[in-house]
C-alpha cells in the first residue's frame, strides 16, 4: 500500500469517529465549562477543526486557511484563535450545526489536498517556526498535526462528554 493512500484511508477513519463522537453533542454540553483547567468541549472541537483548516490550507498548500476566506463568517465560531488560548477557550461560543458544516468543508479540503498529493511531495520540509515547531517533513505534519491531533481531540471530547454523564467514544 501506498503512503498516501494510507494516509488518506487513516485521515478519513479520525474524521468519521471525530464527527461520530460529536454527533449526540448539545450546545449546553459543549459549552459546559469543566473544573480545573481543562477546555470546554466547543473549544476542544473548535481546535480540532481550526487545526486542521491552517495545517493543511496555509502550511501545506500555502493558501489561507477556509475560515478566512470561502467560510469567512460561517463557521459558527464567535471568536477564531488558531493558537488557542486558556482565556479564549474559556470565552468562545459555537453554533454547533455551522460549526460541523465548517468541519465537514475542512475534512474535504483534506481529502483533496492528499488525493493531489504526489510521494515525493510527502518528504519537503515545511518551516513551521512561527508556530514553534521548528522544520517538519510534510508526511510529519500529516501524522502528527493532523492526524495524530484529530485522535488527541476526540479523546479529550470523550472525556469531556463523560464528565457530563454522556457517552464519549461512539463505540
Amino acid at each position: 500500500m501506498k503512503a498516501i493512500t494510507l494516509l488518506r484511508e487513516q485521515v478519513q477513519q479520525a474524521h468519521d469517529f471525530l464527527e461520530a463522537t460529536m454527533t449526540d453533542v448539545t450546545s449546553e454540553q459543549a459549552h459546559w465549562t469543566p473544573p480545573g483547567t481543562a477546555n470546554p468541549l466547543a473549544a476542544t472541537y473548535v481546535h480540532a477543526i481550526v487545526s486542521e483548516d491552517v495545517a493543511i490550507q496555509m502550511a501545506l498548500r500555502g493558501e489561507a486557511p477556509l475560515y478566512a476566506s470561502a467560510w469567512e463568517g460561517k463557521t459558527g465560531i464567535s471568536e477564531i484563535q488558531p493558537l488557542s488560548t486558556a482565556e479564549w477557550a474559556r470565552r468562545v461560543k459555537v453554533d454547533l450545526p455551522a460549526l460541523r458544516a465548517y468541519a465537514q468543508a475542512v475534512h474535504a479540503a483534506t481529502d483533496a489536498y492528499l488525493a493531489s498529493l504526489l510521494e515525493p511531495e510527502l518528504e519537503r520540509v515545511v518551516d513551521l517556526s512561527s508556530f514553534g515547531l521548528g522544520q517538519m517533513t510534510v508526511v510529519s505534519i500529516l501524522n502528527r498535526l493532523v492526524l495524530g491531533h484529530i485522535d488527541n481531540m476526540c479523546g479529550e471530547i470523550s472525556v469531556l462528554k463523560g464528565l457530563q454523564g454522556g457517552r464519549g467514544y461512539p463505540m
